[in-house]
C-alpha cells in the first residue's frame, strides 16, 4: 500500500509540474525576454539575433534585448545562460560553435545537451574562403601548392576556439595535409579586420559578411563550403569542385533555453520563430544574403543537434584540432 501511495504521490506531482508550466507558459512572457550572443558584435550570430529580437517583439508583446557576452569560444556567455532561471526569460543565441566544443573543449562548466533545452533553428549559410590580395593565389589549387611549399606555412584567421571559422580551416588542412597556423580572434570582426589588414593571409568567413569585401577587391575570394555553389556567388566553386575531395562546412545558428525550462514555453517560443523564418520576405532578404532558413520542431532540432554534435568529434578527432 505504501508503494502505492508513493507512486500516486509521484503521479501527482508530475501532473502538477506539468500544469504549473502550462500556465506559466499561457502568461509568458510578462517580462523584458533577454538573449545573450555569446560573440562579438557585428558577425553573423549577432545580426540574426538582433533581426530575430526585433520582429519577436510583437507577437510576444515584451521587449527583446540582445546582450553581447562574447570570450573563450563562446564559453562566457554560454554559461551565464546557463546558470539563469529556467523560466524562458533568458535564452542562449548559439551555433554549430556549440557544438564544435562538446569534443574540442570537453572541460567546460556546462554540457550542452545536459544543461540546456533546444529551441529552434534559425538558419546556416556557406563560408568563404578568402586571401589578401597580397598572397600569390588565384584558386584553391594555387593555395594548397603554396601552403605545402612554404617552410613556416601560412596563417589563417578565426573567431575563436571552436568556432566555424575555425573548425573550417582546421578539416581544410587535415584534408590538404599542409600546415595553416590558427590565429584566434575575439570576434569575427577582429578576425575579418585581420584578413582585410594583411595581417593574417587568408580565412574562412561568412558568405553573408564577407562578400561584399571579395567584390570590393579587399580580398580575393577562391571558393565557398558548401555542397553546391552559393547563389550569392554562383562564379566561386566550392572547395570540394576546386579539388578538395569531401570538403564541406557551414555556419548554422539557433536558440536554446537553460534545462528544465517548461516545454510549453519552448513551443511558444519555437513556433513564433518558425513563423518569423518562413516569411517569404525573410527568406527573400536572407537568401540574399547567402543564408537559407532552418525549420524544425523541438524535438526535431534536439535530434539534429546530437547529430551535429557527433559529426564534429569525428573531425575534431581526424583533423586533431586543439584548442589555441
Amino acid at each position: 500500500m505504501r508503494v502505492l501511495q508513493m507512486a500516486w504521490r509521484g503521479v501527482a506531482l508530475t501532473v502538477v509540474a506539468a500544469l504549473a508550466g502550462l500556465v506559466q507558459a499561457q502568461s509568458y512572457p510578462v517580462k523584458p525576454v533577454r538573449v545573450i550572443v555569446p560573440f562579438g558584435a557585428g558577425g553573423p550570430a549577432d545580426v540574426y539575433a538582433r533581426f530575430l529580437a526585433q520582429q519577436l517583439q510583437q507577437p510576444l508583446g515584451q521587449n527583446v534585448i540582445i546582450e553581447n557576452r562574447p570570450g573563450a569560444g563562446s564559453i562566457i556567455g554560454t554559461d551565464v545562460v546557463a546558470k539563469s532561471p529556467a523560466d524562458g526569460y533568458t535564452l542562449l543565441l548559439m551555433s554549430n560553435t556549440h557544438t564544435v566544443n562538446e569534443s574540442l573543449i570537453p572541460k567546460k562548466p556546462f554540457t550542452l545537451m545536459k544543461d540546456f533545452a533546444p529551441v529552434a533553428p534559425i538558419n546556416y549559410s556557406d563560408l568563404i574562403l578568402v586571401v589578401h590580395p597580397s598572397l600569390p593565389v588565384r584558386s584553391v589549387g594555387e593555395l594548397v601548392k603554396l601552403a605545402k611549399a612554404k617552410d613556416k606555412g601560412l596563417n589563417y584567421a578565426s573567431s575563436g576556439n571552436g568556432t566555424p571559422y575555425h573548425m573550417a580551416g582546421e578539416y581544410f588542412k587535415s584534408l590538404i595535409k599542409a600546415d595553416i597556423v590558427h590565429v584566434p580572434h575575439k570576434g569575427s570582426g577582429e578576425a575579418r579586420t585581420s584578413v582585410l589588414s594583411g595581417q593574417v593571409e587568408m580565412m574562412f568567413d561568412a558568405v553573408t559578411t564577407m562578400t561584399t569585401h571579395a567584390r570590393a577587391g579587399k580580398v580575393r575570394a577562391l571558393a565557398t563550403t558548401g555542397q553546391k555553389r552559393s547563389k550569392v556567388t554562383p562564379e566561386l566553386p566550392t572547395v570540394a569542385e576546386a579539388g578538395v575531395k569531401g570538403y564541406e562546412a557551414t555556419i548554422w545558428l539557433g536558440v536554446m533555453a537553460p534545462a528544465q525550462t517548461p516545454r510549453p514555453i519552448l513551443d511558444r517560443l519555437n513556433g513564433e520563430i518558425g513563423k518569423i523564418t518562413t516569411r517569404a520576405d525573410t527568406a527573400a532578404n536572407w537568401q540574399k544574403q547567402g543564408a537559407e532558413a532552418m525549420v524544425m520542431s523541438v524535438a526535431e532540432f534536439e535530434k539534429y543537434l546530437n547529430q551535429d554534435i557527433a559529426k564534429w568529434a569525428h573531425v575534431v578527432k581526424v583533423s586533431g584540432a586543439k584548442p589555441d
